[in-house]
């Protein structure tokens, strides 16, 4: 028994404590009908024994009568205590907070059915019985279960996390109490949210299995089925247009080859809405004002497989342009606005120029504070001479200013690496075009996800003239440390520890230290970046390394390199997109070749030299120009970069090399990406030739017999650009589908007819590669289709378009969570017999 006095609630709590009707609205009626079936026949009992209060069956005739057999009362009592039952989980108290009866008062039928309805408001209870015995009344419940564990499985087209987050909102989530009624609507549900995909073979199945404790497991199985396909698409009345040309940008379309990837002919209601405003469109657009779809009929096959759209149409006329005004406070000189209305006199009629021309005056006068700006467009339609006459009423609104420019989101990232992007300032005029250009800007930072940059103006309350811009990010991993192994086919098992952060503690500044080792490999390196070493963007850096090289397994000219290098990097903002570039360093190379086994060039040049350790001073400068939208993923935009690297008067070579990389995406379509790419370069020497006198070995004639006699003198040439400096080209990062870096001229070592790779002093490398961003729901993961074209040339006379070589093929890139994954398959459009080909090539743990 529970005494009300031990669990009385204090006021407080109790007007504090909301009741739980709010969640379960549609029990009201339920337990109005339950407090008037219930409550009368416990009160039309009450001399019987108190089981049948609670409407329980009356012990049998020739029972003897208890001791304290309840005395008939009058239609209404005083409580004298109260007394809950069939409590589980759920504690007396929180019975007695909702409960609208406390002890002393006087109860009569009328308070009994509203204290039911009171419990059942709660959501807590299945069902809810009250009587009394003697004073006492006596409140019978039965709980509901609570969920133990909620489980979906096999549903595919909506996540699961979007799928939890929902039935979460209607109180369908591990620990909340169980509702049977709510799991039917969710049901119901997901049926016709799946039925809007076009999948009608859908086929939810709930499960709920009950536990011990009064618990439950609910589990709903999803067999989402395949989705109905569009066998045909008819169009009625269409007298201007052909349907191929009505139905080309919609995105439902009949089955075709392309359907696999672009999925047009899975029937959804949503997507043939949205056909419907294109084909809408496409008649305003050219004029057709009083177009109008008679009617659009969807039927589907009996096996719910196949679905046939017929759509009624109205064309109607082609209306013309008679006259353009624009009125109103346009702020701007008159004449300056016109010239941003695109749709003159005489033109045929059409709402997308009318909507670019509206859009682009507010967006004029958006730039210059007027964030706000509105521009009415009311037309008047003369249809017995088919003309329209536009009026353009412009409303700027007030001017407003920026009070705050906040970030949300950025957890790891300081507010002022962000503020720093920023071209929206505080307490200047609100200004569309900076605050888009900041959000470009944060999205090249490469420190968040891809397309998660949002923002959003807010109206401070209470003001129409100030807004505050809100930076919304989603951070990504801009750092990593590695320890570990990675492989390629080219290095082989390489070894590796290395610590890189792009945005070293939130500061937005890059640190790197590595150390990596594999069969050709050494290398030990520290570098680091401040890019806002000033307020005014100058960026300051730092390169230390140490590299011990053998490229005869790096399928170029068997020889060996130590070297070391340390330089400082200055970078300057010219523009928003240009950079201008600028590196002084010093460095070591000491090379090792053999005659006999390295290439008798390399041979040559060491030997005019005079020595094998060549020391620079080396200085570079570069322009770089970038307008790309996205650092990790671009979508739109070009990158240029030119630079010139030299070694200066006095170092063992002087030379000097010139690069220029250019790359542009153009977006063809919401699931097609071009990028088409160019690199090239050349180098030589500046000064004049160094000859000298090398010694071959003595050859005699017999073949058989061992060399003897003095060596014979030859004179050689030291010119052009060193050999240890020439460019490369093939390979997974240049013209796929050939070996790495085995295309270009090749040489044989003295007395050897091996030819090995010595590269070359002029580089041509291109590419045009499809990008298809919706194949995969994963931002990570892209796929590609392209064609690769380049080679590597001895100097500039040695160069000819007929050497280029070509391949084609398929790439998938993965920026998987061990490391970058880059996998491709070609096939050589262009080649030559004594090509090394490699269709199949992939690389782990390198950048992509």
């Amino acid at each position: 028994m529970h005494d009300r006095r031990a669990h009385r609630p204090n006021p407080t709590q109790r007007q504090t404590r909301t009741p739980l009707m709010t969640r379960f609205p549609n029990r009201r009626l339920l337990a109005i009908a339950l407090a008037s079936t219930l409550a009368a026949p416990a009160w039309a009992q009450q001399p019987v024994d108190p089981q049948a209060a609670f409407g329980f069956p009356a012990p049998p005739a020739d029972t003897p009568a208890p001791a304290t057999a309840p005395v008939p009362a009058p239609s209404a009592f005083t409580v004298s205590d109260i007394r809950v039952d069939g409590l589980q989980r759920i504690g007396a108290g929180t019975v007695f907070t909702y409960l609208p009866i406390e002890r002393g008062d006087t109860v009569d039928s009328g308070r009994v059915g509203d204290a039911i309805r009171a419990l059942y408001d709660t959501g807590f209870f299945e069902d809810v019985r009250i009587g009394r015995q003697g004073d006492i009344l006596v409140v019978e419940v039965t709980e509901r279960p609570a969920i133990n564990k909620l489980t979906l499985t096999g549903n595919k087209d909506i996540k699961t996390e979007d799928l939890l987050k929902g039935l979460r909102d209607i109180g369908l989530a591990e620990g909340e109490t169980f509702d049977r009624l709510a799991l039917d609507r969710v049901t119901q549900e997901l049926t016709r949210q799946y039925n809007n995909r076009g999948k009608y073979n859908v086929v939810i199945e709930p499960t709920v299995s009950p536990l011990d404790r009064n618990r439950v497991d609910v589990t709903i199985k999803v067999d989402e089925g395949k989705a109905a396909r569009i066998r045909h698409i008819n169009l009625i009345g269409n007298d201007a247009f052909d349907d191929e040309t009505l139905t080309d940008s919609w995105e439902s379309g009949e089955s075709n080859w392309l359907s696999w990837y672009r999925r047009d002919d899975q029937y959804s209601r949503e997507k043939l809405e949205g056909d419907r405003e294109k084909l809408r469109n496409f008649y305003l657009d050219r004029g057709y004002i009083d177009f109008t779809e008679d009617n659009i009929q969807v039927a589907i096959s009996p096996d719910k497989r196949d679905m046939y759209i017929t759509a009624g149409l109205i064309e109607g006329e082609v209306y013309t342009v008679s006259s353009v005004e624009v009125t109103g406070d346009t702020v701007l000189p008159k004449e300056d606005i016109e010239r941003l209305v695109f749709l003159k006199p005489e033109m045929t009629f059409s709402r997308a120029l009318l909507e670019f021309s509206s859009d682009q005056i507010a967006a004029t006068l958006s730039n210059i504070g007027y964030a706000f700006a509105q521009v009415n467009v009311i037309p008047e339609v003369d249809r017995e001479n088919r003309t329209v006459a536009i009026n353009l009423q412009v409303d700027p609104g007030p001017r407003v200013t920026v009070r705050r420019v906040v970030f949300k989101g950025n957890a790891r990232t300081a507010d002022e690496v962000l503020r720093r992007e920023m071209r929206q300032f505080e307490g200047a005029w609100y200004s569309q075009a900076a605050i888009d250009r900041s959000k470009v800007r944060l999205q090249r930072l490469g420190f968040f996800e891809s397309g998660s940059v949002n923002v959003e103006s807010r109206p401070v309350p209470g003001s129409n003239d100030l807004v505050d811009v809100e930076f919304s990010v989603t951070e990504t991993t801009s750092g990593s440390f590695m320890f570990g192994v990675g492989y390629s086919q080219l290095s082989g098992m390489t070894t590796s520890v290395q610590l890189s952060q792009n945005n070293f503690l939130g500061s937005g500044n890059r640190v790197s230290v590595e150390a990596q080792r594999n069969v050709y490999l050494q290398r030990y390196s520290f570098s680091y970046m401040n890019p806002y070493f000033s307020d005014n963007g100058l960026s300051l850096g730092y390169n230390l390394w140490w590299r011990e090289f053998d490229n005869s397994e790096f399928n170029t000219a068997q020889y060996s390199s130590t070297s070391r290098a340390a330089q400082m990097v200055l970078g300057i903002p010219i523009t928003e997109h240009d950079t201008v570039s600028a590196m002084v360093g010093i460095d070591s190379n000491q090379i090792f070749a053999w005659r006999g086994s390295s290439p008798q060039s390399i041979v040559d040049y060491i030997d005019v030299i005079g020595q094998r350790t060549f020391h620079a001073w080396r200085a570079e400068v570069g322009w770089a120009r970038d307008t790309r939208n996205d650092f990790l993923q671009p979508t739109r935009g070009t990158l240029q970069r030119v630079t010139a690297e030299v070694s200066l008067p006095g170092s063992t070579a002087e030379y000097y090399k010139l690069n220029y990389e250019f790359s542009k995406y153009w977006p063809i379509s919401r699931a097609l990406v071009l990028n088409t790419r160019l690199e090239l370069g050349y180098g030589d020497s500046y000064g004049d030739a160094r000859y000298g006198t090398v010694y071959d070995p003595y050859i005699p004639a017999d073949e058989d017999a061992p060399p003897t006699g003095d060596p014979v003198p030859r004179e050689a040439v030291a010119d052009g650009l060193p050999f240890f400096e020439n460019f490369y080209a093939g390979g997974a990062r240049s013209v796929r589908g050939f070996r790495d870096n085995t295309l270009g001229p090749r040489e044989s070592a003295w007395n050897s007819p091996y030819m090995q790779v010595i590269g070359g002093a002029v580089k041509t490398v291109g590419s045009l590669e499809m990008f298809f961003p919706t194949l995969f729901d994963s931002p990570a993961a892209r796929v590609s289709a392209f064609v690769d074209f380049g080679n590597v040339f001895k100097d500039v006379d040695a160069f000819d378009a007929g050497e280029l070589r070509a391949s084609a093929g398929v790439a998938l890139m993965w920026r998987a969570p061990v490391g970058p994954i880059s996998i491709s398959y070609a096939m050589p459009l262009r080649d030559e017999e004594g090509d090394e080909l490699e269709r199949l090539q992939f690389t782990f743990g390198g950048a992509f």
